[in-house]
């Protein structure tokens, strides 16, 4: 008996000093948007006032354009990942970007509801803020399924859809990024609100590109930083653990607006074959299928996903 009580002993003790190990090398304390805002929030970055929140978000380009392009970034990601588009474009066109709740310096909504349909509220309050009466939308992954359930529910505000690797079908992942994994497991997933390792970041980020070496280290810093912002952590895996609803997709053939679906032929989260089913299902799309590309067309391929999109706004 003492032998077992001191093997049981041992083995306490090395948990024990296996958990404080972790706790020192991958524990990070929540980060405020102060601290935050000063790399992450430099003009022309703004925050206005929606529904209780301080909304990060950033409004470029032409004033003089009536039909702003409104672009919304997907899971775990920023506004940030239309830099590269938003540069391109902002000489002749007005372009409207925003950390959706959850995500980016932001931060939670207030209720901790996640559901499509107050995204789309969200989103229709954002606009009504900015004064924004009619826009070109689109999205990226989650944010596309925000455009393009908003263009369902609201036709009258939107002249054109822009669809990038979008969410919304019933969906069947090839590959899912670590940290989703993670966020999606019941008490384990508990400890991502404090125990957040860099790598976990990074593998995650590297999962959603096709070319592993266009992930940077100063890509991979920002979306951990982001990540760390309080509350933001929680709010991932609340929306993370919603249930999927699907049932808005018939409603996918009621709209008319020309849209443009962009996909990146190596995407192994959300595959191309959902590209086609958007194909399929919409009245007037252009379908544009990028090589070499995964999830984040704007981000891993901008020059070409730019290009795309230019040709498709002249249209």
């Amino acid at each position: 008996m003492k032998k077992a009580a001191a093997i049981f002993k041992i083995i306490f003790i090395g948990l024990l000093v296996l958990v404080a190990v972790i706790f020192i090398a991958f524990g990070y304390k929540d980060r405020t948007v102060k601290e935050l805002s000063a790399k992450y929030a430099a003009p022309p970055s703004a925050f206005i006032e929606v529904d209780g929140m301080q909304v990060h978000y950033r409004d470029e380009g032409n004033r003089a354009d009536s039909v702003p392009l409104v672009l919304i970034h997907g899971t775990g990601s920023s506004l940030h990942t239309f830099d590269a588009w938003a540069a391109g474009l902002k000489k002749e066109k007005r372009v409207v970007r925003m950390d959706i709740p959850a995500f980016g310096l932001t931060g939670s909504f207030p209720n901790r509801q996640y559901s499509i349909q107050h995204y789309v509220t969200f989103i229709n309050h954002f606009l009504f803020a900015l004064g924004i009466q009619k826009c070109i939308i689109g999205g990226n992954s989650l944010g596309g399924e925000i455009a393009w359930n908003y263009t369902v529910q609201f036709p009258g505000m939107v002249k054109k859809l822009l669809l990038i690797d979008a969410a919304g079908y019933p969906l069947e992942s090839k590959s899912v990024p670590i940290g989703f994994k993670i966020a999606r497991m019941s008490v384990i997933n508990r400890l991502l609100t404090f125990i957040t390792p860099r790598l976990m970041v990074k593998m995650s980020v590297e999962n959603v590109y096709a070319d592993k070496s266009k992930v940077t280290d100063a890509l991979v810093d920002r979306y951990f930083d982001l990540t760390l912002r309080e509350g933001n952590r929680q709010a991932i895996i609340d929306r993370l653990n919603l249930p999927p609803d699907t049932s808005a997709v018939p409603l996918i053939r009621n709209i008319q607006q020309p849209v443009l679906i962009m996909w990146g032929n190596q995407d192994l989260l959300i595959p191309v074959k959902y590209a086609y089913r958007f194909h399929n299902d919409l009245r007037d799309d252009t379908l544009i299928i990028l090589n070499n590309t995964g999830h984040v067309p704007m981000e891993e391929n901008p020059q070409e996903s730019l290009a795309a999109l230019l040709a498709f706004l002249k249209k």
